[in-house]
């Protein structure tokens, strides 16, 4: 009896549209990696990437619990001296809501080269449209990412 190996020409893809409005950031988060990652399908490997690529509609309508619009931070620095900025979860929901979601996702994801090639097929819009008709994404219940 032999382990049956996944190849990259045996990997099927397909695409999922996810509507965020009014969602729970860390659970749609979760949800969302694991649809990237591949997670939901029996041929799933850690080292190969078998995941599907997903498209977020309404990305400035998630929603939080607790007081994280004012306590929750991002961080960044741009090495030079002086250089650290630091902004509010409400301060970058109004200047870039599609980047609250990259990140949240994208802290799930594994921190390599696989990661990064996972992280590629994720595509965030702030509005209730996108230019991925062609790809016929299926959309996905929001009882199924609650």
């Amino acid at each position: 009896m032999s382990t049956y190996t996944v190849k990259p020409s045996d990997i099927e893809r397909r695409w999922w549209v996810v509507d965020a409005d009014g969602a729970t950031l860390g659970r749609l988060a979760t949800r969302i990696a694991a649809l990237l990652r591949g997670k939901h399908k029996a041929a799933f490997s850690t080292h190969l990437d078998v995941g599907d690529a997903v498209i977020v509609l309404n990305a400035g309508r998630i929603h939080v619990t607790g007081k994280k619009m004012k306590a929750k931070q991002y961080f960044r620095h741009s090495n030079y001296p002086g250089g650290f900025r630091a902004e509010t979860l409400e301060q970058l929901l109004e200047r870039r809501p599609e980047e609250v979601i990259r990140r949240a996702v994208r802290g799930m994801l594994p921190r390599n080269r696989l990661g990064e090639k996972m992280a590629r097929k994720l595509f965030v819009y702030t509005g209730s449209e996108h230019p991925h008709e062609a790809q016929r994404p299926e959309p996905i219940s929001k009882e199924a990412m609650a």
